[in-house]
């Protein structure tokens, strides 16, 4: 007898006490059976489930999996301390005309403070990825949330025309914990939620940190009023850099004492397979290769960076586009940019949602991107007509597919990566959006000042069009979908053996 006869007869004589005639298992012994699952690797990208013969030979154990309440509260952790660092990233830039004339600066000054926040990211995003991976998501969330406080107290003196050294030393704090929190929500996501969830969960994840943009649009203009006298203004600016570290202090705390590194049990069998690899079987250095290799990823890569950079540069740029036009309305370009995030958010958790129940997300997309053309087209050619409201609308249908294309792109990279690391390939677009936010920021500013705000918006769109197209050469190949559909497929055809053994 061979060694594969040998373990299916060890295999099925596992069950004989457990049946007695009835061929039909109960509850009790359908629990048995998901004990044992043919563990089948990924492939080169077939479509097919079917197991091979060497496969069937190969059995393991099928782990016990668990949705814990908890899961929730981490998530609601996580987006709070992304939302407060998203917060200070545009307190500066939405209001840039005021703070130009309070610190006596130029207004690419200005956006540097935003830009600060990209150009940290580039080189900073290897050494966490390897903290992620090797020291775990809680040491990572705490250290982000301990920067993003630290950063927030600095900027508390600088609230005084001779100070802007000070506040960019704070904001350059501020945006190392950027660094900490981009590559989260699609690894908490898989960390903590099960199959049917992730997609969702990974948008709420991102939700926080639009949530964090669409007040940094709205509230810095009410707490700083455009008045004349300094003094006064000095007095507003300092209100507002104190409420943002009251609020990044009281995260800091709340993300120590609660946020916890993993369920004892794990959520999902794509999950349960990664925590059986063993520590030797795994390199940093041989995943970032991969990732290099995998030539959908790599496309992927370059179309999520031109869409996000896209949004980086009007989130930057937006209080210059809205005054060229419609002077003296600081408020209504906070509450324009709110527009966009706010739609934003809902057509993120709708992506998600959308994902979790089709799984389309080659499909899903490619129809968003077109449709983030189609909005920055109509914003772009609508924005110098005089009516605010007509502002309002085309805003918000472009936040409401720009940005809720963020967590699909996250959500794709995940399914085309598998088993690598998500935290490695969430940074990794996440650099590609840094690089292009300041490339299209910088660019951007320089043709509005010589050609104004349509020529620098038909700039944003011709690269749109490249990402769309590139985006349709991306080949779907969504492997961790095809692991979990492996174990419902292995765990029915076990069921199937037992009864007719």
């Amino acid at each position: 007898m061979n060694s594969q006869d040998e373990l299916s007869h060890e295999w099925a004589d596992s069950f004989d006490k457990a049946r007695v005639n009835d061929c039909t298992p109960t509850g009790k012994e359908r629990n048995s059976l998901r004990e044992y699952v043919h563990c089948l690797p990924l492939g080169d990208g077939d479509d097919t489930l079917e197991p091979s013969a060497i496969d069937t030979a190969r059995l393991f154990p099928l782990m016990e999996t668990r949705l814990y309440k908890r899961r929730w509260v981490m998530l609601f952790v996580f987006s709070a301390y992304s939302m407060s660092n998203a917060f200070m990233w545009l307190q500066y830039s939405i209001i840039s005309n005021i703070f130009t004339r309070f610190y006596s600066i130029g207004t690419l000054a200005i956006d540097w403070l935003s830009m600060i926040y990209f150009l940290t990211y580039i080189p900073l995003i290897l050494p966490v990825m390897w903290l992620l991976d090797n020291r775990g998501i809680r040491d990572v969330v705490v250290v982000g949330s301990a920067y993003n406080c630290i950063g927030a107290w600095i900027k508390t003196g600088s609230a005084d025309p001779s100070m802007f050294a000070l506040t960019f030393f704070g904001q350059f704090v501020c945006s190392v914990a950027t660094v900490y929190i981009l590559g989260i929500p699609s690894r908490l996501a898989s960390l903590w939620f099960g199959q049917q969830e992730v997609s969702t969960a990974c948008s709420i994840g991102v939700l926080g940190n639009q949530l964090g943009i669409a007040i940094g649009f709205l509230v810095p203009p009410i707490l700083v009023p455009n008045v004349d006298d300094m003094d006064e203004l000095a007095h507003h600016i300092s209100i507002m850099f104190y409420i943002s570290a009251g609020m990044a202090t009281a995260i800091f705390v709340l993300v120590v004492i609660v946020f916890q590194e993993k369920p004892e049990i794990p959520p999902s069998q794509a999950q349960a397979q990664a925590r059986n690899m063993q520590p030797d079987e795994y390199s940093y250095t041989a995943s970032i290769l991969s990732l290099l290799r995998n030539k959908p990823f790599m496309l992927l890569v370059v179309s999520y960076g031109l869409n996000v950079g896209c949004f980086y540069a009007i989130s930057t740029l937006l209080n210059r586009m809205i005054i060229e036009h419609y002077p003296g309305e600081e408020v209504n370009a906070g509450r324009i940019g709110l527009t966009i995030v706010i739609a934003g958010m809902a057509g993120s958790l709708i992506c998600g949602i959308w994902l979790d129940k089709t799984k389309t997300y080659k499909q899903t997309t490619l129809a968003v991107y077109i449709l983030s053309l189609i909005g920055m087209l109509a914003y772009t050619f609508t924005l110098n007509l005089g009516h605010l409201w007509v502002v309002f609308v085309t805003a918000g249908v472009l936040g409401f597919f720009m940005t809720g294309y963020l967590p699909l792109g996250f959500e794709y990279a995940v399914e085309l990566t598998y088993p690598e690391s998500e935290g490695t390939s969430s940074g990794l677009l996440n650099c590609s959006a840094q690089i292009f936010g300041i490339i299209f920021t910088i660019a951007q500013g320089k043709i509005m000042d010589h050609w104004g705000t349509l020529a620098g918006n038909i700039f944003l769109c011709i690269f749109l069009l490249i990402g769309t197209v590139v985006t349709g050469f991306i080949k779907s190949d969504l492997r961790r979908q095809k692991a979990n559909q492996q174990v419902e497929v292995q765990t029915v055809s076990v069921s199937t053996t037992v009864c007719v053994t």
